[in-house]
């Protein structure tokens, strides 16, 4: 199959512009990338996608996210969210305890439908839900696999439960993840260990954690000092600050993500970088709970690998893009900082995240990397080049000008059309189930 006659835009080593390219498509692998008419000669047999001017570029990631939140949309919360604590025990915790595996299944389809919609083709999800623990990653994956969306998963261990659910909670990452090692979908669906954050989880339950993973993976999924409650807790009960806890329990390394990353300091940061350990920002997230904004200019300019998620305060990576370049200008109150970094983010340090799970190369138009990649119904009122493609990306492009929505190979969406399941029917189910969750809260 030959994508063409669109702006193409690689995002690779070279970064490589194409004003009227295409892309050959041989399975689920990018076998070619070129000129339309070079690429139409070379494969005469192939069939032939005309996108007629839409800008052909590779699908978006998302590098942390909660699928579990999807009935919040609209939802009223009674009980105060004044604080971070507030807002987790009274929205997110609330919420989380009210969910069936029905509903875990329904709101991996509303959020997975809606991510590809938004051009997302990679997701790694970070699960809560403790009155349906046992089989919750499997319900995910297999929305994911219905959809045909790559997606990485694990669920967030916490104390705040009580035991019984923590033990559950460990089983059911250990369960998931040697179930992706042994079949994981063809590089589809991949599994790391969720841990909710330091200060929900005693050292008793990280000993247990890492007992259960000897031998087993070293990747963790985890909050890191998200609200500053969470370094005050280690502090006063255990004489350190959250990484380095999550150090001395070997929870750190590079196949872990560490999320948010607010509150660390100097120190953190070069312990994060001496372990390979990636992060992740979030940045409408952070401005919505106002915890404050991570020092992301430092920690990249220090050579950390920071990617960029949306905490599932958005499914659509151009948004969180917009607001991820304004606040680090604004914080820093410096206008040259923001645009670059949130490029690296997007665009350099998610493809390396999930170079540490996937096989082949992903975020990038080149040969060989998997064939994840979207049309974009984006006319250009400036020229569009190789120098400026991002700040294109960034200004003028949003999800909802995503058009087609390329997985693994295949059309997931065509035309903006979802094409592997019936899209109205899962709104229905999900707006008759959040109808019967809302009460409760």
């Amino acid at each position: 199959m030959i994508i063409g006659n669109g702006m193409v835009i690689t995002n690779d080593s070279n970064n490589t512009f194409i004003e009227n390219g295409a892309v050959f498509i041989r399975d689920n692998i990018i076998e070619d990338v070129g000129g339309f008419e070079e690429l139409k000669k070379a494969y005469p047999e192939e069939e032939v996608i005309d996108v007629n001017g839409k800008v052909i570029m590779p699908g978006m990631i998302c590098a942390h996210s909660h699928i579990y939140s999807a009935y919040a949309r609209g939802m009223f919360v009674a009980k105060p969210q004044r604080n971070f604590f507030e807002i987790l025990e009274n929205l997110w915790w609330n919420l989380d305890r009210k969910l069936t595996l029905e509903d875990v299944k329904l709101n991996a389809l509303t959020t997975y439908i809606e991510s590809i919609q938004n051009g997302v083709t990679t997701l790694i999800d970070h699960h809560s839900g403790p009155n349906s623990v046992t089989g919750s990653l499997f319900a995910i994956a297999e929305a994911a696999k219905e959809l045909g969306i790559r997606t990485s998963l694990c669920y967030e261990v916490s104390d705040r439960d009580g035991k019984e659910i923590t033990l559950k909670e460990i089983k059911e990452n250990i369960n998931f993840i040697k179930e992706t090692q042994k079949d994981d979908n063809g590089d589809m669906i991949k599994g790391l260990f969720g841990l909710h954050a330091s200060f929900t989880l005693s050292n008793e339950t990280l000993y247990k954690v890492r007992e259960a993973m000897e031998g087993v993976y070293d990747g963790y999924h985890i909050h890191v000092a998200e609200g500053i409650q969470d370094q005050y807790d280690s502090l006063k009960k255990y004489g350190k600050r959250v990484v380095e806890r999550l150090h001395d329990f070997g929870i750190l390394g590079e196949h872990t993500i560490a999320v948010h990353g607010v509150h660390i300091n100097q120190r953190e940061i070069e312990i994060l970088k001496e372990t390979d350990t990636s992060v992740v920002h979030n940045p409408e997230s952070n401005m919505n709970n106002a915890v404050g904004a991570p020092p992301v200019v430092s920690m990249i300019k220090q050579g950390l690998r920071v990617g960029l998620g949306t905490d599932a305060y958005t499914n659509d990576m151009f948004e969180s893009m917009k607001v991820a370049n304004i606040l680090q200008s604004h914080q820093l109150c410096d206008p040259t900082v923001g645009f670059n970094e949130t490029k690296i983010m997007q665009f350099d340090n998610n493809p390396k995240i999930l170079r540490k799970y996937f096989k082949r190369d992903l975020g990038v138009i080149a040969k060989g990397a998997y064939a994840d990649i979207i049309t974009v119904d984006y006319i250009p009122l400036t020229p569009m080049n190789k120098d400026n493609w991002f700040g294109h990306a960034l200004f003028g492009m949003t999800g909802r000008l995503v058009n087609d929505t390329i997985i693994n190979g295949k059309f997931v969406m065509k035309d903006r059309e979802i094409l592997p399941v019936d899209v109205k029917e899962v709104l229905a189910k999900s707006r008759e189930r959040a109808n019967k969750i809302w009460p409760l809260m």
